[in-house]
């Protein structure tokens, strides 16, 4: 941050010890008009109604959902639908703030264009985790008791994911070194785990019970090492997979999708209440992350008027984590971030300093054609340059997020397959 200089006194003004004296109070930039654009109405509302129908259709036709949980999950989506309204109209009014405290970028990929030289207000992401925090705090009037066996651990869900946006926006002031930031996730994640009172066994999958002689295996203290390891991957596998304009709200959009979808499947198809009830807890979190950050994709998809920061990629990484985790569905969790994963093995080497890391490992960008060109750098985003060629910036991301669509759809296909046979 650029520092602000401050009023210089004149010597020579000398004032009596009685006397007064008034300063002028400083004149703030007027908050009138929001220095971003609008948001993309159109875009958001197409992603709405392609998610919204199979959706609903799973709750109010598909599956016989009892009327009491469906009535909670009505009331979360309700809260989740006032959240996207709340959010769409305070990230202008952040975006202000954020600009006066010089918290703001320019697009790289735009460099040497009209566009390259705007500036883009940073961190808004900020925005997004206090109106879900805020949402998730109301949710439990209308859903837990005094006495319910799962408020400690959805508060301190809420405790773990609020640490995080607080590291995250600690991160974007202070630009913490990245080596500093693998580490950030496992304090944020220590509320949760110290909460935590769910089972700690996992199935052994059928084709390996000979071989091993269990059918359930305890890991103890090892499966909250796990957890606390599955928070640390998909903090940070958000947080790399990034570097274009909607990249990092688009595919927890896409991911939050597939998750909501996974939960109702699970709901519908179980009579196990406790199993019933993990899958309602992770929906409960997901659909505020949800409808918040479709809120923020409509300032940040292409040409992005608003920066989600680290603030956002940690808050968003650490509330899929903790859906998974408490929700007892990590293997598919994993499942949904291929694209992540194969990210972080192709950054592998740079991350561990065998190959040397640029700070900004993004594409080259064209400013006579407006195309991107691949970088020697290992990242999905220069991997699908090298392997489709040069294509805009839109186009890229678009592309990404597809394979994101298709690495969840391909998760399902699998369960489907594999059920009665895996587990």
């Amino acid at each position: 941050m650029a520092a602000r200089k401050r009023a210089s006194t004149d010597s020579s003004a000398q004032t009596k010890p009685n006397e007064t004296t008034t300063r002028p109070k400083p004149q703030e930039p007027p908050l009138t008009d929001p220095p971003i654009a609008p948001p993309k109405s159109g875009v958001i509302l197409k992603l709405t109604l392609f998610f919204a129908v199979p959706y609903f259709y799973l709750i109010f036709y598909h599956y016989k959902i009892e009327h009491e949980l469906r009535k909670s999950i009505l009331i979360n989506a309700a809260l989740s639908l006032a959240g996207f309204f709340v959010t769409v109209k305070m990230i202008p009014v952040a975006s202000r703030y954020v600009l006066r405290r010089n918290l703001f970028g320019y697009d790289i990929n735009k460099k040497g264009t009209p566009q390259g030289t705007v500036k883009v207000p940073e961190s808004l992401g900020i925005v997004v985790g206090i109106v879900f925090l805020v949402l998730g705090i109301l949710f439990q009037y209308f859903n837990f008791t005094a006495d319910s066996n799962w408020l400690v651990e959805y508060n301190a869900a809420l405790a773990s994911i609020c640490f995080m946006v607080l590291l995250g926006f600690v991160d974007d002031v202070l630009d913490i070194p990245w080596r500093v930031k693998l580490l950030l996730p496992s304090f944020a994640a220590l509320p949760l785990l110290m909460a935590y009172a769910g089972h700690t066994t996992i199935i052994i999958p059928k084709p390996l019970i000979p071989y091993v002689g269990l059918e359930v295996l305890d890991l103890g203290w090892m499966y909250k090492l796990y957890m606390g390891l599955l928070a640390v991957f998909c903090t940070n596998s958000i947080n790399i997979h990034a570097g274009l304009n909607g990249l990092e709200v688009g595919q927890t959009v896409v991911i939050a999708s597939a998750i909501l979808i996974h939960n109702i499947m699970q709901i519908g198809a179980s009579a196990d209440s406790e199993y019933k009830m993990a899958h309602a807890f992770s929906l409960y979190l997901v659909q505020p992350l949800l409808a918040t950050s479709l809120a923020l994709f409509s300032y940040n998809w292409y040409p992005s008027s608003a920066f989600v920061g680290d603030t956002y990629t940690y808050f968003a990484g650490m509330t899929m984590a903790v859906a998974g985790i408490l929700g007892h569905f990590s293997e598919t969790l994993l499942i949904f971030f291929v694209p992540q994963v194969l990210n972080f093995l192709l950054s592998l080497p740079q991350l561990a300093g065998i190959v040397p890391c640029p700070r900004h490992r993004l594409p080259r960008f064209d400013p006579g054609t407006g195309l991107l060109t691949g970088t020697n750098d290992g990242t999905l985003v220069n991997f699908f340059l090298r392997r489709f060629g040069r294509m805009t910036e839109k186009s890229l991301c678009i592309y990404l997020l597809v394979f994101q669509a298709i690495a969840c759809c391909f998760c399902f296909v699998l369960r489907f397959f594999l059920a009665g046979w895996y587990k």
